[in-house]
Protein backbone atom coordinates (compact mmCIF):
# COMPACT_ATOMS: atom_id res chain seq x y z
CA UNK A 1 0.00 0.00 0.00
CA UNK A 2 1.14 3.47 -1.34
CA UNK A 3 2.08 6.72 1.69
CA UNK A 4 -0.51 8.92 0.46
CA UNK A 5 -2.26 12.02 2.69
CA UNK A 6 -5.14 10.63 2.76
CA UNK A 7 -3.79 7.12 4.53
CA UNK A 8 -1.52 8.59 7.08
CA UNK A 9 -2.43 8.05 10.88
CA UNK A 10 -0.14 8.60 13.79
CA UNK A 11 1.67 6.00 15.31
CA UNK A 12 -0.42 3.50 18.12
CA UNK A 13 -0.29 5.28 21.21
CA UNK A 14 0.55 8.43 20.35
CA UNK A 15 -2.95 10.02 20.75
CA UNK A 16 -4.04 10.40 24.19
CA UNK A 17 -7.71 11.50 24.77
CA UNK A 18 -8.00 14.69 27.10
CA UNK A 19 -8.65 13.68 30.87
CA UNK A 20 -12.50 14.73 31.25
CA UNK A 21 -12.58 15.29 35.07
CA UNK A 22 -15.80 15.92 37.16
CA UNK A 23 -18.08 14.36 35.42
CA UNK A 24 -19.06 11.55 36.94
CA UNK A 25 -18.32 8.42 39.05
CA UNK A 26 -18.59 6.30 35.46
CA UNK A 27 -16.07 8.64 33.46
CA UNK A 28 -12.97 6.74 35.78
CA UNK A 29 -12.26 9.91 37.61
CA UNK A 30 -15.43 10.47 39.53
CA UNK A 31 -15.68 11.18 43.57
CA UNK A 32 -12.90 13.30 44.02
CA UNK A 33 -12.56 14.18 40.53
CA UNK A 34 -8.87 13.20 40.96
CA UNK A 35 -8.23 15.83 43.84
CA UNK A 36 -7.63 13.17 46.60
CA UNK A 37 -9.04 13.80 49.91
CA UNK A 38 -9.75 17.23 51.59
CA UNK A 39 -6.93 19.50 52.23
CA UNK A 40 -6.03 22.80 49.81
CA UNK A 41 -5.93 21.14 47.04
CA UNK A 42 -8.58 19.72 46.95
CA UNK A 43 -10.74 22.69 46.90
CA UNK A 44 -11.58 25.29 43.97
CA UNK A 45 -8.27 28.02 43.67
CA UNK A 46 -6.45 26.13 46.47
CA UNK A 47 -3.77 25.00 43.13
CA UNK A 48 -1.16 28.33 43.22
CA UNK A 49 0.76 28.21 45.79
CA UNK A 50 3.69 31.41 46.20
CA UNK A 51 5.34 32.37 42.86
CA UNK A 52 9.05 32.54 43.36
CA UNK A 53 10.48 35.91 40.91
CA UNK A 54 14.18 35.19 41.07
CA UNK A 55 15.78 38.61 42.63
CA UNK A 56 18.34 38.70 39.68
CA UNK A 57 15.11 39.24 37.21
CA UNK A 58 14.00 41.87 39.20
CA UNK A 59 17.31 43.61 39.38
CA UNK A 60 17.32 43.21 35.46
CA UNK A 61 14.29 44.68 34.81
CA UNK A 62 14.37 47.77 36.72
CA UNK A 63 15.39 51.01 35.01
CA UNK A 64 18.99 52.35 35.38
CA UNK A 65 20.17 55.42 36.40
CA UNK A 66 22.75 56.97 34.55
CA UNK A 67 25.56 59.30 36.05
CA UNK A 68 25.57 60.70 39.01
CA UNK A 69 25.46 64.12 40.29
CA UNK A 70 28.26 65.26 42.68
CA UNK A 71 27.57 67.15 45.60
CA UNK A 72 30.61 68.95 46.00
CA UNK A 73 30.03 72.77 44.94
CA UNK A 74 31.71 74.01 42.15
CA UNK A 75 34.11 76.52 41.49
CA UNK A 76 33.46 79.44 38.98
CA UNK A 77 35.92 79.40 36.47
CA UNK A 78 37.57 82.33 35.02
CA UNK A 79 40.75 82.47 32.20
CA UNK A 80 43.55 84.83 32.18
CA UNK A 81 42.86 85.85 28.64
CA UNK A 82 39.12 87.63 29.80
CA UNK A 83 41.24 88.83 33.00
CA UNK A 84 43.65 90.83 30.51
CA UNK A 85 40.65 92.27 28.28
CA UNK A 86 38.97 93.39 31.25
CA UNK A 87 41.44 94.64 33.92
CA UNK A 88 44.36 97.63 33.78
CA UNK A 89 47.71 97.19 35.05
CA UNK A 90 48.69 97.29 38.93
CA UNK A 91 44.46 96.27 39.63
CA UNK A 92 44.07 94.43 42.33
CA UNK A 93 41.33 91.41 41.35
CA UNK A 94 38.39 90.30 43.84
CA UNK A 95 35.78 87.35 43.37
CA UNK A 96 33.34 90.51 44.13
CA UNK A 97 34.79 92.57 40.97
CA UNK A 98 34.53 89.36 38.52
CA UNK A 99 31.09 88.99 39.84
CA UNK A 100 30.82 92.73 38.80
CA UNK A 101 32.11 92.82 35.48
CA UNK A 102 29.90 89.54 34.87
CA UNK A 103 32.71 87.27 34.33
CA UNK A 104 31.43 85.11 37.30
CA UNK A 105 27.78 84.60 38.56
CA UNK A 106 28.63 84.59 41.81
CA UNK A 107 31.14 83.82 44.91
CA UNK A 108 29.35 82.18 46.70
CA UNK A 109 31.13 78.61 45.64
CA UNK A 110 34.68 80.21 44.64
CA UNK A 111 37.00 81.32 41.78
CA UNK A 112 39.46 79.06 39.93
CA UNK A 113 41.59 80.73 37.50
CA UNK A 114 42.98 79.18 34.35
CA UNK A 115 45.84 79.34 32.28
CA UNK A 116 44.10 79.91 29.31
CA UNK A 117 45.30 83.32 26.97
CA UNK A 118 48.73 85.25 28.08
CA UNK A 119 48.84 88.27 30.68
CA UNK A 120 51.00 90.74 29.88
CA UNK A 121 49.99 93.19 32.78
CA UNK A 122 51.06 93.16 36.27
CA UNK A 123 47.78 91.97 38.41
CA UNK A 124 47.13 90.92 41.95
CA UNK A 125 44.45 88.42 41.94
CA UNK A 126 42.32 86.96 45.12
CA UNK A 127 40.90 83.18 44.07
CA UNK A 128 40.07 79.80 45.85
CA UNK A 129 42.02 77.82 43.40
CA UNK A 130 44.80 78.59 40.40
CA UNK A 131 46.09 76.45 37.94
CA UNK A 132 49.93 75.98 37.77
CA UNK A 133 50.02 77.04 34.25
CA UNK A 134 47.74 80.61 35.54
CA UNK A 135 50.51 80.48 39.00
CA UNK A 136 53.21 80.80 36.21
CA UNK A 137 52.01 83.16 33.89
CA UNK A 138 50.74 85.42 36.80
CA UNK A 139 54.58 85.43 37.82
CA UNK A 140 55.96 85.65 34.87
CA UNK A 141 53.62 89.20 34.23
CA UNK A 142 55.07 90.60 37.39
CA UNK A 143 51.93 89.82 39.35
CA UNK A 144 50.76 87.87 42.56
CA UNK A 145 48.33 84.83 43.23
CA UNK A 146 46.78 84.97 46.31
CA UNK A 147 44.56 81.99 47.57
CA UNK A 148 41.40 83.31 49.51
CA UNK A 149 41.84 80.88 52.50
CA UNK A 150 45.26 81.62 53.64
CA UNK A 151 44.25 85.10 53.69
CA UNK A 152 41.01 84.00 56.13
CA UNK A 153 43.45 81.58 57.64
CA UNK A 154 45.99 84.75 58.34
CA UNK A 155 43.27 86.96 59.42
CA UNK A 156 42.55 84.34 62.06
CA UNK A 157 45.78 83.59 63.82
CA UNK A 158 45.78 87.44 63.49
CA UNK A 159 42.57 87.91 65.50
CA UNK A 160 43.62 85.42 67.46
CA UNK A 161 46.88 86.82 68.33
CA UNK A 162 44.92 90.53 69.17
CA UNK A 163 42.98 88.70 71.70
Amino acid sequence: MALNLHNLKPAYGAKKNKKRVGRGDASGHGTYATRGLKGQKARSGGKGGLRLKGLKSTIQNTPKLGGFRSLKPKLEVVNLESLEKKFENNDIITPVKLAELGLIKNTRNGVKILGMGKLTKKLIIKASRFSNSAKEAISKAGGQAIFLNQVKEENKVLRKKNN
